[in-house]
């Protein structure tokens, strides 16, 4: 017998404290068949992603298990204001088609848009929106959340500056620019996550070296001018 892929939780709204039921995909059946470069993943049956977005529907207010978990009285009116008033009672609890789950996604960024969420989540919900696209092939679509998701996650890094734990953060900003094709900017932050002794993560190390390959390869493809840090065939 099949193991049913979907399970659910009880998650209580941080707008309206009602409870309600949302679908998670079972730990066990979570292995991904390959990962892309920038972390979008898939899977041979249910996409997690698809279920990462909460709707609350009562109220309607979206989130995630990253996002505020008891709101202002300000983000409250703000959010009633610009969305709970006008929402009509939807039920997002079972399984997600790709057309559902996309419109899960953009109803988060829009709440977290109208409540100030953190830069951080914004910039995670733009980036899992492109990846949306990309399942699909539309990467006319895909390019504009990316390029989205980039500004986003340069803010995250204009706000918190390198921490220790910001090399993901770096290769990420180096890998969004690259695939929407600044490659002069993807080499500059590529550079610092190789370069910087203050960095430890050897996978972010490693990733960004094997990037900076790719990068490398694309733009001698290009015909583009290399930057004298990539004159050598590989960075020190």
């Amino acid at each position: 017998m099949e193991l049913e892929p979907l399970y659910q939780i009880n998650i209580v709204c941080p707008h309206c404290e009602q409870e309600f039921k949302t679908s998670r995909v079972r730990p066990s059946l979570k292995k991904a068949i390959r990962t892309d470069s920038d972390f979008c993943a898939y899977y041979k049956n249910e996409n997690p992603d698809f279920y990462v977005v909460r709707v609350c529907p009562h109220c309607g207010f979206t989130s995630t298990e990253h996002s505020i978990v008891q709101l202002s009285s300000l983000q409250s009116k703000l959010f009633k204001d610009k969305i709970g008033n006008r929402w009509q009672s939807r039920e997002y609890a079972g399984h997600r088609s790709w057309e559902v789950a996309l419109e899960t996604y953009k109803l988060a960024l829009l709440c977290a848009q109208v409540i100030g969420e953190k830069d951080r989540v914004i910039a995670s919900l733009l980036q899992h929106i492109a990846w949306m696209y990309r399942y699909q092939g539309n990467e006319e679509q895909e390019l504009r959340f990316l390029q989205f998701s980039l500004d986003a996650y340069i803010r995250v890094y204009e706000l918190e500056g390198v921490g220790a734990n910001n090399a993901k953060l770096l290769y990420l900003i180096g890998e969004l620019n690259r695939r929407i094709g600044n490659f002069n900017e993807a080499v500059r932050w590529f550079s610092r996550v190789i370069n910087d002794k203050k960095i430890m993560d050897a996978a972010m190390i490693r990733a960004s070296r094997e990037q900076w390959t790719v990068l490398r390869e694309q733009m001698l493809a290009k015909d583009i001018n290399l930057p004298e840090e990539m004159q050598d065939a590989t960075s020190s």
